[in-house]
């Protein structure tokens, strides 16, 4: 498949989310309804299912999961470390900026992506990385971004109540403890976890109607060319280095290069800290990745 093939269902749907929201036939009170829907119980279900039922003995590598998250910790750190020098008295924004520059939308965009270029058996090795994705970045967000006011309970508790966080974890241990779950049970739960990744993408095309690139949109191309060609690029140089297989290669890279997820703007606006910078990033990132994700699917895949 050609990287127009693989990208033109995805776009397809986000530009039919888009044009739904700025038409106004989505409404903003029935866009809430639907988020909640797609991203608590539909998208946590499906990661569930998935996690329960892979095979961890393919999948768990400490050596695959070092090849990922040490370049996304040394990125996040480099964009911090840039931005506290030019602004040392904003360490909260400058840690906004190391998310914005790192955090993958992976389950709504890298994941079909990923898919639809390796196959399905590429999808469980997506799971077992992204398991920590979430915990490690928004971990050390909060940790950096939080005011004496805040208790510790109070900063990290976003982190332990994420559903994706919850659901992989789930999925995880069952799967390792080797819990049956009745197959009626399995097959109601697979139907739930059915429209995940299509509505997905068409919230997020609705929810782009909300966002603006008006007021940072410099600060966004920055951090958009940062997330969507340095992580990827670093990430691709440290697992080649390593002498990863190419499948894990291609999978790894691929997540690093997905746009900046909508999750990263609601960690800035929970801190109160780089609302702007991190929407108008979410906006510029997902627009721009169908032709930065393109040209990384003709280097690894082509």
């Amino acid at each position: 498949m050609t990287p127009v093939e693989i990208l033109f269902p995805l776009i397809f749907l986000v530009l039919a989310g888009f044009v739904c929201g700025k038409t106004g036939f989505i409404a903003t009170n029935q866009l809430e309804g639907l988020r909640r829907f797609i991203f608590y119980l539909a998208i946590p279900v499906f990661l569930f299912l998935n996690m329960y039922q892979a095979d961890l003995s393919k999948v768990a590598s400490a050596k695959l999961l070092l090849a990922f998250y040490l370049p996304v910790a040394t990125c996040y750190f480099l964009v911090l470390f840039a931005k506290w020098m030019t602004h040392k008295n904003a360490l909260n924004e400058a840690a906004m900026w190391g998310l914005s520059g790192t955090y993958s939308n992976t389950v709504l965009v890298g994941l079909p992506v990923i898919i639809a270029a390796l196959g399905t058996d590429a999808g469980a090795m997506v799971f077992m990385i992204i398991t920590f994705h979430s915990a490690l970045l928004f971990a050390l967000s909060f940790l950096f971004s939080s005011t004496v006011k805040q208790s510790l309970i109070g900063t990290f508790k976003p982190l332990f109540i994420n559903p994706i966080v919850l659901s992989i974890s789930l999925g995880l241990l069952l799967n390792a403890l080797e819990f049956s779950i009745p197959k009626l049970m399995l097959s109601g739960l697979d139907w739930l976890a059915k429209p995940a990744i299509a509505g997905a993408l068409f919230v997020l095309g609705v929810s782009l109607v909300q966002y603006s690139l008006q007021q940072a949109w410099q600060s966004a191309l920055i951090l958009s060319l940062v997330k969507l060609l340095l992580l990827p690029a670093m990430v691709w140089g440290f697992a080649s280095w390593l002498a990863l297989p190419t499948m894990q290669i291609s999978v790894l890279t691929l997540m690093a290069a997905s746009p900046l997820g909508v999750n990263a703007y609601l960690v800035a606006r929970q801190q109160q800290c780089a609302q702007a910078t991190l929407a108008s990033s979410v906006v510029m990132s997902t627009l721009l990745s169908p032709l930065t994700m393109s040209l990384w699917l003709y280097w690894l895949v082509l």
